[in-house]
Formats: C-alpha cells, sequence, structure tokens
C-alpha cells in the first residue's frame, strides 16, 4: 500500500472570500492593505520613556513574530523618548497620542513610522487637522484614526445614547473627511468596542463605506483566555469575509501573548504559512495515557519550533494510529508506551518516558530534511542516523 502524506499542505488552502479591496499605506517598511498580508501588532507596556526597557520589550516582540508595535506617548518624557526609540527599534514604531495635539507633531519629527490619534479625546484636535495633515504628509507618515467606545466624543454620545456601531463609524469617517479636505488620505482606521458583536458590526459598515485600510481591535478584551476568545470570534467572522488589513489582540496579558494569539488566528485562516502546529485529543475514558500532560509537554518541548510540522498527540488505540498518520509526525499511546508515526507510517515504539524526546528528535530530523535552517543549539540534538522503519 502507497503511503499518502497527509501532513501539512504543500500550499496553503485558499482564502474564505476575497480580500476587500483598500488603498494600501506603508507603517515604514510593512505594507497595510491593498492586497498586502495581514500583518499582527502589539503595543508596549513599558513606561516609554525607559528607553531600554521599551526596547527590550520591543526586541522580544520582534522575536516572537510582532510585525509593527505601537508605543504610548502620554507626557513630555515619553516625547523624548521617542527618537532614540524609533532609530533604534527592529520594528516599525506608531505613537499612541491621546489629549496633546502638539505631541503629534513630536511624533512625526521624531521618526515614528505612523501616528495614532484617538479624535474623541483630543481636545481641539479638528481645529489642529491641516497643519497635521501637512506636517504627516510632508514626512510621509501614516495617520491612523484610532475610535474607541470608551472615549467616544460627547456629541456622537448624545446623539446615538450609547457607543453604537454607528456612532463609531460616523466619528471616524468624520475625522476622515477632514484629512480630505487637505488632501491627506494616508489613513487607516480603527473602531473598537470591547463587545465581538458591536465591534463586527462598525467594521462590517466601515468597510462599506470606505476604502481605507482597516486596523481590526476588540479593545478591553479582557484577561488571556476571554480576549482570546474574544479576538478570535470577531477576528475570524470578519477576516473570513476578507475584512482587515492589520490586527492588534488586546490582552490583560504581556504583549508577546498578543502576538502569539494573533499570529496562530491567521494561520487557522489560511492568512499566514502554518507554524508548528500541535494535533491532540482532548482525551476520555478510553485514554491509557495522561493526554494531558504529554501533550503539554511536547508543546513545551516544541516550543518556537522553526519548521512548519504538523505533530499529533493521541491518547488511545480508537482514533490515535489514523489522527497520527495524518499528521507529518505523531505518536499513538497506550499501555505504557507510543508508537511513533512519521509521514504515515511506524518507525519504532518507544516507552511512555522516552515519548517526548523521541518527538523532539524526529521533528528536528524532519526540519532537516526539509532544509530548514536550525539553531545551532537545536542542530547539535540532531539524531546521527536515519529510523529504522519497524511494523507493529
Amino acid at each position: 500500500m502507497t503511503a499518502i502524506s497527509l501532513g501539512m499542505p504543500a500550499v496553503p488552502p485558499p482564502p474564505l472570500a476575497a480580500r476587500r479591496a483598500s488603498r494600501q499605506i506603508m507603517v515604514g517598511s510593512v505594507p497595510v492593505g491593498g492586497g498586502a498580508p495581514v500583518s499582527v501588532q502589539s503595543m508596549t507596556t513599558t513606561l516609554t520613556s525607559d528607553i531600554n526597557a521599551t526596547l527590550q520589550q520591543i526586541a522580544e516582540l520582534t522575536a516572537s513574530g510582532c510585525q509593527i508595535v505601537r508605543v504610548a506617548v502620554p507626557s513630555q518624557d515619553d516625547v523624548l523618548a521617542l527618537p532614540a526609540i524609533a532609530k533604534k527599534s527592529q520594528l516599525p514604531v506608531i505613537a499612541d497620542i491621546h489629549f496633546q495635539p502638539k505631541y503629534v507633531f513630536a511624533a512625526i519629527d521624531a521618526g515614528c513610522a505612523a501616528v495614532r490619534v484617538n479624535p474623541g479625546n483630543i481636545r481641539q484636535f479638528d481645529d489642529k487637522v491641516k497643519e497635521i495633515a501637512k506636517a504627516a504628509g510632508d514626512a510621509k507618515v501614516p495617520i491612523r484614526i484610532g475610535v474607541n467606545a470608551g472615549s467616544l466624543d460627547k456629541r456622537l454620545l448624545e446623539k446615538y445614547g450609547k457607543a453604537t456601531a454607528e456612532a463609531l463609524v460616523e466619528s471616524a469617517l468624520w475625522e476622515c473627511s477632514l484629512f480630505e479636505e487637505h488632501g491627506f488620505r494616508d489613513i487607516k482606521i480603527s473602531v473598537k468596542h470591547n463587545d465581538p458583536v458591536v465591534m463586527i458590526r462598525a467594521y462590517r459598515q466601515l468597510a462599506e463605506q470606505c476604502d481605507y485600510p482597516l486596523h481590526l481591535g476588540v479593545t478591553e478584551a479582557g484577561p488571556s483566555f476571554q480576549g482570546t476568545i474574544k479576538s478570535a470570534v470577531a477576528f475570524g467572522a470578519l477576516l473570513a469575509e476578507g475584512i482587515g488589513d492589520t490586527i492588534r489582540v488586546s490582552l490583560s496579558a504581556p504583549p508577546v501573548e498578543e502576538i502569539k494569539v494573533g499570529n496562530q488566528i491567521l494561520e487557522s485562516l489560511g492568512l499566514r504559512e502554518r507554524g508548528l502546529e500541535i494535533v491532540s485529543c482532548p482525551s476520555c475514558g478510553r485514554a491509557q495515557v495522561d493526554v494531558y500532560t504529554l501533550a503539554e509537554q511536547v508543546t513545551a518541548a516544541l516550543d518556537g519550533f522553526p519548521a512548519p510540522l504538523r505533530v499529533a498527540v493521541m491518547g488511545c488505540v480508537v482514533n490515535g494510529p489514523g489522527e497520527a498518520r495524518e499528521a507529518d509526525l505523531g505518536v499513538a499511546s497506550g499501555n505504557g508506551k507510543g508508537q511513533i508515526f512519521v509521514k504515515g507510517q511506524v518507525i519504532k515504539t518507544v516507552p511512555e518516558s522516552m515519548i517526548v524526546e523521541t518527538l523532539v528528535e524526529e521533528a528536528l530530523r524532519l526540519a532537516d530534511e526539509m532544509g530548514t535552517e536550525l539553531p545551532e543549539e537545536l542542530r547539535d540534538l540532531l539524531p546521527a542516523t536515519k529510523p529504522i522503519v519497524t511494523v507493529h
């Protein structure tokens, strides 16, 4: 019987819907909109005035796959730190400005890749649009019009009674129109709400009424678990419809966790090349091994693995062998041992205590065969010989 490779697809599946047509802006070296890949961004939690701490966190975000980073600029000390951060950051830096229009000009002068403004809480902002449009246009710095439910303009709250989808959209498009009056269209928009249902409605309306690139976000999404669910539901619904050009997962958790969730959302929708994927069974009364612990151990051992592999961790003989065969690499466990599968074939049976070690070895071998560049510390772990295929 001929073995059939059923692991990671050689070509990513087509998207669920065509991407919404939008104009493109450049946030530093990262294109946003206009058919560019959906980018993932986060925001530092350090005091921006602490240059070293902020750059350290940006370095951690870079390593985790972040593409754009935003820094808060609430004070003059933060403004003074922007030139050094913008110059030394590995990622394009967006300055997040509230309350003080003068900081917008300072951020542009500091070399920031973009500026985010919140029209709901910058007093007399509309009076400064002409000057901001000229300064941003001359420097080729895009502006994000970032509308938040929690800081909506009082005029719109009075009109709609609360932060409805319609209110968020009206606020964003009103501010865009002010920039358009001065010939400035290097804009992206966000209309964030903490309720995914309202947020989805707002972005759908916005997508119909303009061609600006859209930054997706569920604001104040909550702790890690709740925020991940809210963001996955909202982003999944919109991205599956082709709506969204860049995303930020807002979690009450370290920024690196936001990037992990954001990248996983894009990979799950086929909008980004898939990396390592762990397929594990939920366990049940048939399980003959502690699947929870085994899956966690395998996940931890392969954290940050550089090759796109699908690894199956299964706990019984019902679905285990079939699922393991459908992965690039897998184990079907039971009776104190595990059958190791590679590309659909059983290559060996090992004691339960050696399952994790064996999976890591075989993952490294597969990565090497795929031509993946392995860090030296991983290359040292490569098995010296090829496995002997055994039949059980």
